[in-house]
């Protein structure tokens, strides 16, 4: 059975220096299993390959890792975004059966961002697009980035938005006051992050995004960041209040997908069958960060019918990314 991991991430040694230099430094610090996440996330030739084939991954989506350039400004987030897709595109060219990558753009300047695109979106390797969350406070439901998505959505280029920590001041408000290792930890993997995304695709649906950019298409990761569990709840935001097209669940199953991403909980999944459907769920492991062979062993016992998991593990993704 094939199978393609989509949520799987990478950093260049240049950005581990620059915006990821805080996970560099905990991690030379630390020790252990942040110094192989570390070394892991550099990995783009032989040894990630011979890890996938260990796995049982026949393909990766690249995406860079979380801060990516999404809280960079100006030049500098150009530059980055320019040399990570550079970077990304030469792993591409040397392992074409193994990857396909999605492009980071410098948001803050949405020209630019379009210009990165058109670049990348020639013949180099890149089928998608990665978010790693909000910009400085800035959610995609703001106009400013529309431009942006409308060119994404002429490409048929799926936006993967991958959770980001929320604005200081709302990291302050609410996990403020407890032990700093909690307070970290409840404002990233363990809660924070996940509430964080669920929101801004609510925000991108209430602030009209689909009903302007309908063919707009969007991947989140961790079984929908615990969006399916509230997908009847949300229609108590009547389409009278909101004045959307369509009640805000319609969104939740028609323009977005929903994949794994370390999340081998199979009562989550279950939730995730029943509201959504099979065709809006993909294989992911959150390599490096989670274990690819746990991924791929909680998606060989999933409790579906063969045809089923072909579509989970393979055939959803290649029909959205165009594969």
């Amino acid at each position: 059975m094939r199978t393609i991991a989509l949520e799987e991430h990478f950093a260049t040694p240049a950005f581990m220096e620059g915006p990821g230099r805080k996970l560099k430094d905990r991690a030379e610090t630390l020790g252990g299993r942040l110094a192989r996440v570390v070394a892991e996330l550099t990995e783009l030739g032989d040894g990630r390959v011979a890890a996938m084939d260990a796995a049982g991954v026949d393909v990766q989506a690249l995406s860079l890792t979380e801060p990516g350039v999404e809280q960079l400004e100006g030049e500098e987030a150009k530059r980055v975004a320019r040399q990570t897709n550079d970077a990304l595109a030469e792993a591409v060219r040397r392992h074409p059966t193994r990857f396909f990558g999605l492009a980071s753009l410098p948001l803050s300047d949405p020209p630019a961002a379009i210009a990165e695109l058109e670049r990348v979106a020639d013949g180099r390797g890149f089928k998608g697009v990665v978010i790693n969350g909000h910009h400085r406070g800035r959610y995609l439901d703001d106009r400013f980035f529309w431009p942006v998505l409308a060119r994404i959505e002429a490409l048929k280029f799926p936006v993967y938005l991958h959770p980001t920590p929320s604005p200081q001041a709302v990291v302050d408000a609410w996990f403020g006051g407890l032990s700093p290792i909690v307070s970290e930890m409840m404002a990233g993997p363990g809660w924070g992050w996940h509430i964080e995304t669920a929101l801004h695709v609510l925000r991108m649906v209430v602030g009209g995004v689909f009903d302007a950019h309908p063919a707009l298409q969007i991947v989140v990761g961790h079984m929908g960041e615990s969006l399916p569990f509230m997908i009847q709840r949300v229609d108590v935001m009547s389409q009278a209040a909101t004045k959307l097209k369509k009640p805000v669940s319609a969104y939740l199953r028609e323009n977005v997908h929903y994949t794994f991403s370390g999340f081998n909980f199979l009562p989550t999944f279950l939730d995730l069958l029943l509201e959504v459907g099979v065709d809006r769920i993909m294989f992911s492991t959150d390599h490096p960060y989670q274990s690819m062979a746990d991924g791929r062993a909680f998606l060989d016992r999933l409790p579906v019918s063969n045809a089923d998991r072909e579509r989970i593990a393979h055939a959803n993704a290649e029909r959205l990314f165009g594969l």
